[in-house]
């Protein structure tokens, strides 16, 4: 009797230490930031296996329920009411969140193409790994094939793609139209993902037109049925479009759009630090409703509800599935990837950052790590990756850390 109520006790001990640890960790506003240094970040900086698949939005259960309520739907002859965008109509309360993506991510590339002439980015040539300042730091993570034994970076000098990387996505004319197939993927322009999901979500660009309904299709038995149905299946819209990709027109407007005359880098960077968390938020809420599709495998990405057709995946046996991509829900960091640097507290230190004392340092996103080192404050969202509240020791003092 007595063992069983000292087991009581202690699982009764557990479940409160359970609870309150829980309490720490889900709390974004309280004072309290639940981690520990001895968890390293270079976690999140190695890059992963290319045998592993990225994790699933959806649990792979709910993912076979809905596909058996799909397949007793079609059984069943009748309508099936659809909510926009599903039925072809736009979100009208997500167009201006279009708007204000799209305005943002020009903005943007344009704070960050000033504030990156006052600042050094390197990367290494080996494993692609990005450090923003000088000197680039000693931390020994380059672990890839032709790497040197030591695993020391090999670093050269980077521009602007190493810190705002774009992804591509093949540009449709019909959202919910048939996919790009194999023969026509030099016939169909790419443009970057982030601009293709604004324009599917309400922005109208000339020079890559989109079809807009007016009516919604109707889904019955399975089968859709589209009354606007106007062109047939080999229609190709606006054949004399110059295909070129999102940088080569942001260059060309960046001529009519007003130059930043101000010469503080920090008011730049403050302005930029707000663009790239209106960017973010903004995506966020259009891919809650717009669905993007990404490779589980590879870095491939495609605007819509469902992927493309194009046989073009290199990545972990491609030979089985005859180089067709492994398509899956995609989250924003499949849209906007987010190449994470070592932070840099001491901006004006010429000390480098060290490999035995990486276990205290912080990473943030490369955008985040130049507009914070021009002086713009970091927000809530990264102040547990930054590590603002661990005292970096000297190399004398690392015995004595508990």
């Amino acid at each position: 009797m007595f063992c069983r109520r000292l087991l009581n006790l202690v699982s009764e001990q557990e479940l409160v230490l359970q609870r309150f640890v829980g309490t720490l960790t889900n709390s974004s506003k309280g004072p309290f930031l639940w981690y520990s240094t001895r968890s390293s970040s270079a976690a999140l900086l190695q890059r992963p296996k290319k045998s592993e698949r990225k994790p699933l939005v959806t649990s792979i259960n709910k993912l076979k329920r809905e596909a058996r309520l799909r397949k007793k739907e079609r059984q069943t002859v009748e309508e099936i009411s659809l909510q926009p965008p599903a039925n072809g109509l736009l979100v009208k309360g997500l167009i201006p969140v279009a708007h204000e993506v799209y305005a943002a991510t020009s903005e943007l590339i344009s704070c960050v193409s000033t504030v990156i002439k006052r600042s050094v980015v390197y990367y290494c040539k080996v494993c692609g790994q990005v450090h923003i300042g000088h000197p680039p730091h000693k931390i020994r993570t380059c672990n890839v094939a032709g790497s040197r034994p030591n695993k020391e970076h090999t670093w050269e000098i980077g521009g602007m793609q190493h810190v705002l990387p774009t992804v591509e996505s093949f540009h449709i004319y019909d959202r919910i139209g048939r996919a790009v197939s194999h023969n026509e993927q030099l016939r169909v322009d790419r443009i970057t993902a982030l601009v293709e999901l604004c324009i599917q979500a309400g922005v109208d660009i000339p020079e890559y037109p989109t079809r807009r309904r007016t009516f919604p299709i109707y889904n019955v038995a399975g089968r859709t049925l589209d009354f606007e149905k106007r062109f047939p299946k080999n229609f190709t819209p606006r054949k004399d479009i110059n295909a070129c990709g999102f940088w080569n027109d942001r260059k060309r407007s960046n001529e009519d759009m007003t130059s930043i005359s101000c010469d503080d880098m920090k008011v730049i960077a403050v302005r930029g630090m707000g663009l790239w968390d209106k960017m973010i938020s903004g995506t966020e809420k259009l891919m809650e409703k717009y669905a993007v599709q990404t490779c589980g495998y590879c870095s491939e990405v495609q605007v819509g509800p469902k992927g493309h057709r194009v046989r073009n995946c290199h990545a972990y046996k491609h030979q089985m599935r005859d180089g067709q991509h492994a398509w899956q829900e995609a989250t924003v960091d499949d849209l906007i990837p987010p190449v994470y640097v070592w932070h840099v507290q001491d901006v004006h230190s010429t000390e480098p950052l060290l490999d035995n004392l990486k276990r205290y340092y912080g990473i943030l996103p490369a955008v985040v790590e130049l507009f914070a080192q021009a002086g713009a404050d970091v927000g809530v969202r990264y102040t547990s990756l930054m590590k603002k509240d661990v005292v970096v020791p000297e190399l004398d003092e690392l015995k004595l850390v508990v």
